[in-house]
């Protein structure tokens, strides 16, 4: 069963993360979502954060962890929110069960195949040798290596944790992302369609979403609106969380 964060009561609200990122990075906007009404469910998905860890993964696995879920805690109507993998996984999940989706965000990813871009990434993550002990500081030393950005490495950083006294990891699993990355990239298949409202949210400054992009995300959710947070890349939600709140609450309501 997928580890889990909730907050509030009232109609449920599943909140899916992007890749190799975890819940913690939706805490503070879940709280606000729980202090509107919603009850917040912050999700880590597999073989993220402290779910649980597997050799299989792909978006029509997590769809069904994802299912499996909301059964185990009865919920039947939901609302649902997932950034870059994680609003694929909500895409895939809407479409497979409309029934049990009033209402769907996706923040900055299409239903389009996405090239391989994440190399450097797991290059710095794999040149990280844990058996050598190293402290957060050496691992931070290593990853600038491969990683200038500092809001990425910060946001890689969210997932380090001491395994036991003098021995941290990363909560991902990183050997089976090694051997599956090209399933992040994967296209929505051609027949999933949902027909209930959808917002499409896109960073001013990323290239996830582009005009031309507008007409197959159309054709996949014909009830779908497109908003655009200016003067923010593919972290929308972190670099303008107010903007963010604002659009999704009022979206939701």
């Amino acid at each position: 069963m997928l580890y889990s964060k909730i907050e509030g009561v009232g109609k449920p609200l599943l909140i899916l993360h992007g890749f190799l990122g975890m819940s913690d990075n939706w805490k503070t906007i879940g709280l606000q979502f729980a202090s509107d009404g919603f009850q917040t469910h912050i999700l880590d998905l597999r073989n993220h954060g402290r779910s649980f860890r597997s050799g299989e993964f792909s978006y029509e696995l997590m769809a069904e962890d994802v299912y499996n879920y909301c059964k185990a805690n009865n919920l039947e109507k939901i609302n649902i929110l997932g950034h870059s993998m994680g609003g694929k996984t909500a895409m895939l999940f809407a479409a497979e069960h409309p029934e049990m989706v009033e209402r769907l965000i996706v923040a900055d990813i299409g239903p389009k195949f996405y090239p391989q871009h994440h190399q450097i990434i797991l290059e710095g993550l794999n040149a990280v040798d844990f058996s050598l002990k190293p402290s957060r500081t050496e691992v931070e030393e290593i990853l600038a290596k491969y990683i200038p950005d500092f809001g990425t490495r910060q946001f890689l950083l969210k997932s380090l944790y001491w395994q036991e006294p003098g021995q941290l990891a990363f909560r991902f699993n990183l050997a089976v992302f090694n051997e599956r990355i090209e399933e992040i990239g994967k296209q929505l298949s051609g027949n999933a369609v949902f027909a209930n409202p959808t917002l499409f949210i896109r960073g001013g400054n990323s290239t996830y979403i582009l005009d031309e992009d507008l007409e197959l995300i159309h054709g996949h959710f014909p009830n779908s609106i497109v908003e655009t947070i200016p003067n923010v890349g593919h972290w929308l939600h972190a670099e303008n969380p107010k903007l963010f709140y604002e659009i999704t609450s009022s979206f939701l309501k």
